[in-house]
């Protein structure tokens, strides 16, 4: 599972379909089927108040021009990538 691209016919939509196998007491087989749909843009909203957070931050540190940390953690496609576990840490040390 994770993000995927836009899918135009979906529109703010995002599915997630998740199948569980396994057996039970006695290898009894049993399966799960589970279809999550939700509306995409309110779980931005989050990232993006965060993300304006550091803006405001580096204005007042008078820091110009590409935010690498805050960008490669808060963005899909930032312009420098740097592991998640790095720019988390990075992250919380300089900008909370």
């Amino acid at each position: 599972m994770g993000p995927s691209d836009y899918v135009p016919w979906q529109n703010d939509n995002k599915v997630c379909f998740i199948r569980m196998e396994g057996k039970l007491f006695g290898d009894v087989p049993m399966n799960i089927e589970l279809r999550l749909s939700v509306e995409d843009s309110p779980n931005s909203a989050g990232v993006a108040i965060d993300t304006i957070r550091c803006a405001k931050l580096a204005l007042e540190r008078g820091i110009s021009g590409t935010v690498d940390i805050p960008s490669a953690f808060f963005c899909k496609h930032p312009p420098r990538q740097i592991p998640d576990d790095e720019s988390y840490a990075a992250l919380m040390a300089d900008w909370v």
